[in-house]
C-alpha cells in the first residue's frame, strides 16, 4: 500500500535546495518591466492623465492609461465557466479603470527597459479626478444616496442578495411557543490577506501567434479563459504556463494583472513585459478575506435543541466582484448545513460593494467567518442556559445521512469521535469546573468549536477534471496534470494515487510538476480543497485505464489472458498466486520496441465528478488572559479531523499545522486599518501583525479515518478545514475564562480592555 503512508515530498529535494523554478526564475530575454500608476483617491472618476513629464524618463518605452484599454469589462474569479448567462461571474473591471473604487485602482501602466526607470517615471504621471465620498462600509454603501459603484452591472452597490428557507412555519411564528428561549446577537469578522511568501507575477511575450504568459496562479486554464475574454481574443490563442508557486491561499485564485501583462505584450509586438507586484501593492490591490456581519436569532429549549433560527449575513465585498456573492452565500450555507433546527431555519445573505480592497477567495471560502459568528453564538446560548458548550453542539450537529437542500450528503462522519479525542485531550470535564477563577492577570479558560466542509463545489458548480499517464521505456510512468501544486503537497498525493492503481513503486512515477495549458490536460485549479477528491477520481480512472492496456498487452506478449494477470511491485504477476512474469521495465521495452507491434501506452480521462461530502472537525483550546493588558496566550490548542482515509498522513499532519497558524493570526491580531479617505494604512508585514513562530504554541492534530464510499480513495477535503475552528475555540476559552464573550475579531487587547471595562471586569 502507498496510499496512507507517510513517505517524503516528491519536490522537497528541489525546494530545500533551491533548484525549483518560481515565475521569477524562468527568464525571458530582452523583457521590460510594467509598473502601475495607481489612484490616490477611493471613490471617483479620471478626468484626464498628463503623462507628458513621465514619458521624458529615459528608459520610459510606452504609457498606456485608462482612456487606452479597450471598452471591455470581464471577471476574474477562479471559478468554471458556465454556458448559462445567469451563473456566469461578474463582469465588472477592465484592464486600467476610468472609474476609481478603491485608493489603489489601476489607472495607468508605465512600460520601461527597468523597474528604476518604470518607477520614477510612475511617480512624475499627473492626474485629475472628479472625487467622491468614500463608501468604507456596508452600511454606507447601502444608504440610499450613496454612489452606485458599478451602474453598468447593477443597479444599486447590492451584488446579491439571496435567501432559504428550511421548514414548512416561519421563524416569527415560534414566539407563542411556550418554555422557549430567545436569543438575539451580532457578531462580525474583519478584512485579513493571504500574505503567501511569493508576491503576485506574471511575465508574457508573443510566441507563434500566441501570448504566453507564465504566471504564478491556482488556475491555470481558467485564467487562460479569462485573459481572452479581457482581450477579446480566441481563448487558444492564449497560453498560460503554472511553474512551482510560492503560495496562494486562495488570492491567486483571482485572475489578478495576467490579463493586462498579456495585453501589454500584444500591445508591443510580442515584446516580453512582466508585472511584479510589491508587497504593499498585494495588500491593497489584490484580494482579501471577506468582513462579514452576522445578525443569528434563535428561540431553543431549556436543554439545548435548537427549534428555530434566523440568519442575516452582510459581506464587505469591496471595490470589485471577484468570485462575487459565491462567499457570502457559502457562509450562509454553514449555518445551514452544520446544525439543523426542529422546526425552521431562515437564512438571507447580502453581498455590497464598497471602497474597500476587493475581497476574494481566501482559504475556507467564508466558512471560516461562519464558523466564528455560529460557534461563538452556540457557546453564548450555551453559557447563559447553564449547559455545557459540547452538549447543545452534539443535541443539534449533523448525523450520518444527511442531506442539505443543495443535495450534498453526509456520506460518513467521525465528528463525533472528534469531539470525544479532543474533550479527553483538552481535560475538558475538570477544567470546565476549575478554571475561571484565578487572578484577573492570569485567567484561564477552555473553550471548543466544531466545523463541517464540503469537498469541492458540486452541484453548485461544474467539478471535473483529466489525468493523463504514459509509459516510459524504462516501465515507469509520466504522470500529468492539469491540477495544480501550489505548496500543499498536491503532487505527492497524486503520485501516490496512481502508483496505488496502477502497482508501481512511488519512484516509478514522474509527475509533471508543472501546467502548460498547450498540452496539459484540462482541469479547474487549486481551490475548494477539491484536488484529492475530484483529480484524485481522475487519477484513479486513467490508472484503471492505462493498467488495463499494460495488461491486454502483455496478455499478448505472454500468451496468457489479461484478466489473468496483475501489476504488482513493479512487475507484470499472475492475479491467483503473485508469480512474477515479467518487469515492468522489460515490459515496456518490448512493447515500444517490438518489430512485431510497437504499441506507445498512454491513458488520459476525464472524471465528471456528480458527488460531494463533507469532512469534519474539532478545535479544543486552553487560554491564559491577562486582564489587566488585554493580552491573550494560547496554552494548549489541538485540531481534530476527519477527512476520511489519508492520503500522506505526513502531508495532511503539515497542512493542519500550517492552517492553524493562518488561524491564530486570524484571532489575535490581522486586520486591516483604513483612514477616513480610504487608505489603507498597514499595507505591509511591520505594520500588519501576523504571528511569528515566537508567538505560537504547540500544535497538535489527531486524525479520524473514516472512509468515505464518494471518494476514489476514501477521502475527503483538508487543505481548508484546519482554519475554521481555532477562533471561535479561543474566543470560547475566553469566555470561560472571563465571563465576557467578545463578538468580533480580532481579539486584540485595545477590544478587549473596553469589552472587560464595559462589563465591569476591570476598572
Amino acid at each position: 500500500m502507498i496510499v496512507g503512508k507517510k513517505v517524503a515530498r516528491v519536490d522537497a529535494y528541489d525546494k530545500v535546495t533551491g533548484v525549483a523554478k518560481y515565475t521569477e526564475d524562468i527568464v525571458v530575454p530582452n523583457c521590460l518591466v510594467a509598473k502601475l500608476v495607481r489612484s490616490t483617491i477611493a471613490n471617483g472618476k479620471v478626468l484626464s492623465i498628463d503623462i507628458e513629464e513621465a514619458m521624458k524618463v529615459k528608459g520610459v518605452v510606452k504609457i498606456f492609461t485608462c482612456f487606452d484599454v479597450p471598452d471591455i469589462q470581464f471577471p476574474t474569479a477562479g471559478h468554471p465557466w458556465s454556458v448559462e448567462a445567469s451563473h456566469q461571474d461578474i463582469s465588472d473591471r477592465k484592464l486600467l479603470n476610468e472609474r476609481v473604487r478603491y485608493y489603489g485602482d489601476e489607472i495607468a501602466v508605465v512600460v520601461a527597459r527597468d523597474e528604476v526607470s518604470a518607477k520614477r517615471a510612475v511617480a512624475k504621471v499627473k492626474v485629475e479626478y472628479e472625487e467622491y465620498p468614500p463608501l468604507l462600509d456596508i452600511d454606507s454603501a447601502l444608504d440610499e444616496n450613496a454612489t452606485v459603484l458599478h451602474k453598468e452591472v447593477r443597479p444599486t452597490n447590492t451584488i446579491v442578495k439571496s435567501n432559504y428557507k428550511v421548514g414548512e412555519i416561519n421563524f416569527d411564528d415560534l414566539k407563542d411557543e411556550k418554555d422557549l428561549v430567545y436569543f438575539d446577537k451580532k457578531y462580525s469578522t474583519q478584512t485579513v490577506q493571504h500574505c503567501h511568501i511569493e508576491l503576485p507575477v506574471s511575465k508574457a511575450y508573443g510566441e507563434n501567434g500566441k501570448i504566453t504568459v507564465i504566471s504564478s496562479t491556482q488556475i491555470p486554464h481558467i485564467m487562460r479563459r479569462v485573459c481572452g475574454q479581457a482581450l477579446g481574443i480566441p481563448w487558444g490563442k492564449i497560453r498560460i504556463i503554472k511553474p512551482y508557486i510560492g503560495g496562494g491561499f486562495g488570492n491567486k485564485q483571482d485572475v489578478l494583472y495576467e490579463p493586462l501583462n498579456a495585453w501589454l505584450c500584444q500591445q508591443l509586438g510580442g515584446k516580453a513585459v512582466e508585472i511584479l507586484i510589491s508587497r504593499e501593492e498585494t495588500f491593497t490591490s489584490t484580494r482579501t478575506r471577506h468582513a462579514i456581519q452576522g445578525h443569528f436569532r434563535a428561540y431553543i429549549t431549556k436543554t439545548g435543541r435548537l427549534i428555530g433560527r434566523k440568519f442575516y449575513g452582510k459581506a464587505d465585498n469591496g471595490a470589485y466582484a471577484a468570485h462575487g456573492h459565491a462567499i457570502m452565500a457559502n457562509c450562509g450555507n454553514l449555518v445551514r448545513m452544520l446544525y439543523q433546527d426542529e422546526k425552521v431555519l431562515e437564512g438571507t445573505a447580502h453581498t455590497v460593494y464598497t471602497n474597500r480592497a476587493t475581497a476574494g477567495a481566501m482559504r475556507g471560502y467564508g466558512i471560516p467567518q461562519a464558523c466564528f459568528m455560529q460557534e461563538s453564538f452556540m457557546d453564548d446560548m450555551a453559557y447563559s442556559l447553564g449547559i455545557d458548550p459540547i452538549s447543545i453542539r452534539e443535541q443539534n450537529m449533523m448525523k450520518l445521512g444527511y442531506v442539505d437542500l443543495s443535495t450534498i450528503t453526509c456520506h460518513s462522519t467521525g465528528l463525533q469521535e472528534c469531539i470525544d479525542i479532543g474533550k479527553k485531550y483538552i481535560n475538558w470535564d475538570e477544567k470546565r469546573k476549575t478554571l475561571g477563577k484565578e487572578p484577573l492577570n492570569k485567567r484561564r479558560g477552555v473553550g471548543m468549536a466544531i466545523f463541517c466542509y464540503k469537498t469541492g463545489v458540486y452541484p453548485i458548480s461544474l467539478e471535473t477534471a483529466t489525468a493523463n499517464i504514459s509509459l516510459n521505456q524504462d516501465g515507469s510512468v509520466q504522470l500529468q496534470m492539469g491540477a495544480t501544486e501550489i505548496g500543499q503537497g498536491a503532487d505527492t498525493a497524486f503520485s501516490q494515487m496512481a502508483a496505488e492503481t496502477i502497482g508501481i513503486s512511488l519512484e516509478n512515477v514522474h509527475i509533471v510538476s508543472f501546467q502548460d495549458t498547450d498540452v496539459t490536460p484540462f482541469d479547474t485549479g487549486a481551490y475548494a480543497s477539491r484536488q484529492t477528491y475530484v483529480s484524485g477520481g481522475a487519477i484513479k480512472k486513467t490508472a484503471e485505464s492505462f493498467k488495463r492496456k499494460v495488461l491486454d498487452r502483455a496478455g499478448r506478449i505472454l500468451n496468457l489472458l489479461p484478466e489473468n494477470l496483475d501489476i504488482k511491485d513493479d512487475y507484470i504477476v499472475l492475479k491467483r498466486d503473485g508469480t512474477r512474469k515479467m518487469s515492468m521495465h522489460d515490459f515496456a521495452m518490448e512493447a515500444i520496441y517490438s518489430l512485431k507491434e510497437s504499441q506507445h501506452i498512454t491513458a488520459c480521462e476525464t472524471y465528471d465528478c456528480k458527488n460531494n461530502t463533507y469532512s469534519f472537525g474539532a478545535t479544543f483550546a486552553e487560554v491564559e488572559v491577562d486582564c489587566y493588558f488585554g493580552k491573550i496566550k494560547v496554552l494548549d490548542v489541538i485540531n481534530i479531523h476527519d477527512s476520511g482515509k489519508l492520503i500522506n498522513p505526513q502531508l495532511a499532519e503539515a497542512q493542519v499545522h500550517g492552517g492553524m497558524s493562518m488561524a491564530l493570526g486570524y484571532v489575535l491580531g490581522e486586520n486591516y486599518i483604513y483612514d477616513d479617505k480610504g487608505k489603507l494604512l498597514n499595507g505591509n508585514l511591520l505594520d500588519y501583525k501576523m504571528p511569528t513562530s515566537m508567538d505560537h504554541p504547540d500544535f497538535h492534530v489527531e486524525f479520524v479515518q473514516t472512509d468515505d464510499p464518494s471518494g476514489a480513495y476514501g477521502n475527503k477535503s483538508l487543505g481548508e478545514p484546519p482554519t475554521l475552528t481555532l477562533a471561535p475555540a479561543v474566543r470560547n476559552a475566553v469566555l470561560h475564562a472571563t465571563g465576557i464573550g467578545i463578538n468580533s475579531l480580532p481579539l486584540n487587547p485595545q477590544k478587549l480592555i473596553e469589552e472587560f471595562k464595559k462589563n465591569g471586569l476591570i476598572e
